[in-house]
C-alpha cells in the first residue's frame, strides 16, 4: 500500500488532497494557486531519515536539545 507523504489543504475551497510524492504535492499547490488564487498549505507526514537528520543537525526545529552543534549543517 502506498504511503501518504503529504496532505495539501485549501481552506478557501475546503479541499484536501493526499500525495505519495512531495513533488506531486508541490505541483498541486502551484497549480491550485495559479488556477484559483488560493494559498493551499501542506503537512508533511514523513521525510527520509537523511532529510530528518539534516534538519535536526541544522537546528531547524528550534529546540537546543535536538540540534548537533558539531555538525557542519548547524546554523548558529
Amino acid at each position: 500500500m502506498p504511503e501518504t507523504r503529504a496532505t495539501v489543504t485549501c481552506p478557501a475551497c475546503d479541499r484536501t488532497e493526499t500525495f505519495e510524492k512531495l513533488g506531486d504535492a508541490r505541483a498541486f499547490i502551484e497549480d491550485h494557486r495559479t488556477e484559483t488564487g488560493h494559498e493551499a498549505t501542506w503537512e508533511l507526514h514523513r521525510l527520509s531519515a537523511g532529510v530528518e537528520r539534516a534538519g535536526a543537525d541544522a537546528g531547524v526545529c528550534g529546540s537546543p536539545e535536538c540540534t548537533n552543534a558539531d555538525s557542519p549543517l548547524y546554523l548558529d
